[in-house]
């Protein structure tokens, strides 16, 4: 078997391809994999770091208005089928999968093309425009949230599969008690992580100006990592304050699979992969979906989980420090509510997500 994972732009892309291909080798060490991305792309450094080979077209997105600039991209996107076929001709892959972004567009439409079998896998609960296109093309969809499957096309309806978004094995595997001996965090305390995406986020940042003196007074436990940019910027502001040393800083998380395991709540962004990750451990959630993300993605994952009870979704546009502390301290100050949301963030999860995944490609290809 020879497989063609293709998916870029972000890391929301980039890494579900990764465990993917992981999953694949695991189980068939014998598959050759090949990616192909865009040198522009955080692909391009991340899929060597895992031992993978990566080829390159050129591609970039259409812009969303009348522009000259659209003339030169779709001359750019019809050499880049050219530069597709190439690929895929000289290494001959059996399957092909797409997993968002402008590039898996050109790779598995062309692959379908080829008649080739072809999939795609959307993240999102509204699905990007170059998904809902190479529906219509492929041999099957997976997706990750229920209410995605009437935003596809009708002729697309019978192709899709309910998988969710891959979760990474440490988070999956982390212990409540043992994270928290690890974080200096006491048993009896209450924690909240705050963690707006990568990059953090400098509304959740500017509305914790009421609730982060207020949990320092209340003794709380807390992890806030502003972002490398907000950093600064945030520590000016609240550096003076008392902190306990349960009550953390950071500019950047990398113990992300501690820190949820050790949460009793939980603010972030609606980026899929974070939120595949807090319901995979069902933490309950405050999300605060990034505007002006492509087709508004994350509001509407945002308020998928909220339909199902395991989160609170209030956007930018709402957010504001009176409204984030009331919401902060109406739900850490009531038990019940923290365990039924706990509940339906477990079943709104899909910690076998990467196992359904592979079982569908293994049902279609293997």
């Amino acid at each position: 078997m020879k497989v063609i994972l293709s998916g870029g732009g972000t890391g929301g892309h980039v890494y579900p391809a990764i465990a993917i291909a992981n999953k694949i080798k695991e189980k068939n060490p014998n598959v050759e994999i090949l990616f192909v991305g865009t040198r522009e792309g955080i692909e391009a450094e991340i899929v060597p770091k895992y031992g993978y080979d990566i080829e390159f077209i050129k591609v970039k997105g259409f812009k969303r208005k009348i522009d000259f600039e659209n003339v030169k991209r779709l001359m750019m996107f019809l050499k880049s089928l050219s530069s597709s076929k190439k690929i895929i001709k000289k290494f001959k892959p059996d399957l092909v999968i797409g997993t968002g972004g402008y590039v898996s567009g050109s790779v598995v439409l062309q692959a379908s093309r080829m008649g080739i079998k072809s999939c795609i896998h959307e993240q999102n609960s509204f699905p990007g425009i170059t998904n809902k296109m190479l529906s219509k093309n492929v041999d099957f969809v997976m997706t990750s949230f229920e209410d995605s499957h009437k935003r596809f096309p009708e002729s697309a309806s019978k192709k899709l599969y309910l998988t969710g978004n891959p979760v990474r094995d440490d988070i999956l595997n982390a212990d409540r008690h043992t994270s928290r001996k690890k974080l200096n965090i006491p048993d009896d305390k209450k924690m909240l992580l705050v963690a707006g995406g990568s990059g953090g986020s400098e509304e959740i940042n500017d509305a914790l100006a009421l609730a982060l003196p207020k949990m320092i007074e209340k003794d709380f436990a807390f992890t806030i990592s502003t972002g490398k940019t907000y950093y600064e910027k945030f520590m000016e502001q609240y550096g003076k304050l008392n902190f306990k040393d349960y009550q953390k800083i950071v500019p950047y998380l990398d113990a992300m699979a501690d820190n949820l395991a050790a949460a009793d709540l939980v603010i972030g962004s609606a980026g899929a992969i974070s939120m595949a990750e807090m319901t995979a451990v069902g933490i309950p959630a405050i999300i605060v979906p990034k505007a002006y993300t492509a087709e508004n993605h994350q509001e509407y994952n945002a308020k998928s989980l909220e339909r199902a009870g395991g989160g609170v979704c209030i956007t930018e546009k709402e957010l504001s420090p009176e409204k984030l502390e009331n919401t902060i301290f109406d739900l850490l100050c009531d038990e019940n509510k923290l365990k039924k949301m706990s509940e339906a963030s477990k079943i709104f999860g899909k910690r076998d997500a990467i196992e359904l995944i592979y079982d569908k490609i293994k049902q279609e290809c293997f």
